[in-house]
């Protein structure tokens, strides 16, 4: 088999694997930001393996264009997946739109006059940087609150599916900046598409694998449940231990304010409980119902700060000291996930309570 040859299998293989995952994706998850934002990844790396060998492999032609700008467009809805996938927070923005469409479109213009004006070399390394710089923000999304993170599918996806898509996205983007000359490029972009037809499938068969629900579920805030509301919870197969577990942690929480401290990992909590950190997770997750322990630790100190604002004797006290009392660091976050929690500023629910009273 020619190295031509076995390029196009490999590249038909991949569009045809992304396009089911993404029709899936779409059919299964459309109404979760996350699966909406993976199908959509799906479809535009479809994109990529179709134009990532033109102009070496396969002749430019102006119809190429649109299909190049969303291949490039695709490494910021890369970035916006990665942050709907591991933070549960995140909600879309009307400037993402904007950061997408200015991409996209910088690379449609490049395709029709930048490069054949200009030099074409200068084109493919500034698009490859613009790439290079997503795929970073991506990583960096991925592994800032790694070890927050209580769902044990969604931990394991962040090193896989993330690491080997921004290796691969990384790797292109070097060796279209690196390589040159006719038949290197050929070679490079024939173990390009190979390697991407590895990550595809590789892909395709994590995502049958583990559970999507842990993946997509949408997130729901919760309010720190009573040890007898836990307690009234616990399903059968629950054993004695863990429900002693439980009763430790809510008596953490509940007598020594523990969530307080300054930087309080749930590895340094786990500790103090003299359980595994894994069991810790699984215990938050699977019985309290958090995805994530900063927000576990966040809904116990608001829940301190909700009633310091309605205490009558403290209402001279000032809303930052309040936070910072709880265990926030700054009033920033606490305003954000006051508000999220609550729906109303910390200084509006003071007056409300006020006015109720």
């Amino acid at each position: 088999m020619t190295l031509a040859a076995f390029d196009l299998a490999s590249r038909a293989a991949t569009v045809a694997l992304l396009l089911v995952l993404g029709v899936v994706l779409l059919r299964d998850f459309r109404g979760v930001l996350a699966g909406r934002l993976a199908a959509a990844f799906a479809l535009g790396s479809a994109a990529h393996a179709l134009t990532s060998g033109i102009g070496v492999t396969v002749p430019f032609s102006i119809w190429h264009a649109p299909l190049i700008a969303l291949s490039t467009g695709n490494v910021v809805v890369f970035w916006l997946f990665t942050r709907a996938l591991f933070d549960d927070a995140f909600k879309m923005r009307w400037w993402h739109g904007l950061i997408w469409i200015a991409v996209t479109a910088f690379s449609f213009v490049n395709c029709l006059w930048i490069a054949p004006l200009a030099s074409v070399r200068v084109s493919v390394v500034a698009v490859n940087l613009l790439v290079l710089g997503f795929v970073a923000l991506a990583v960096m999304q991925s592994v800032s609150n790694w070890s927050a993170d209580l769902v044990e599918g969604r931990r394991r996806v962040r090193v896989f599916i993330v690491t080997a898509a921004a290796l691969y996205g990384g790797l292109n983007a070097l060796v279209q900046i690196t390589v040159s000359g006719a038949e290197a490029a050929v070679v490079a972009y024939a173990v390009n598409a190979a390697l991407l037809a590895g990550v595809a499938a590789a892909i395709f068969v994590a995502m049958i694998r583990i559970s999507v629900d842990d993946l997509f579920q949408a997130s729901i805030v919760f309010t720190p449940p009573s040890t007898a509301a836990v307690a009234s919870a616990t399903v059968p197969e629950t054993s004695a231990a863990d429900q002693k577990l439980v009763d430790a942690l809510l008596r953490l929480m509940a007598d020594e304010r523990i969530y307080r401290y300054e930087n309080l990992t749930i590895g340094t909590l786990a500790t103090k409980l003299g359980v595994p950190e894994y069991r810790l997770r699984r215990l938050i997750n699977q019985r309290l119902g958090y995805r994530n322990f900063n927000t576990f630790l966040n809904n116990h100190r608001i829940e301190e700060a909700k009633a310091a604002l309605a205490d009558p004797t403290q209402a001279e006290v000032s809303v930052i000291t309040i936070a910072m009392d709880a265990g926030f660091q700054s009033l920033g976050p606490f305003n954000r996930a006051f508000k999220a929690t609550t729906g109303v500023t910390p200084t509006e629910y003071r007056r409300l309570r006020a006015s109720a009273a």
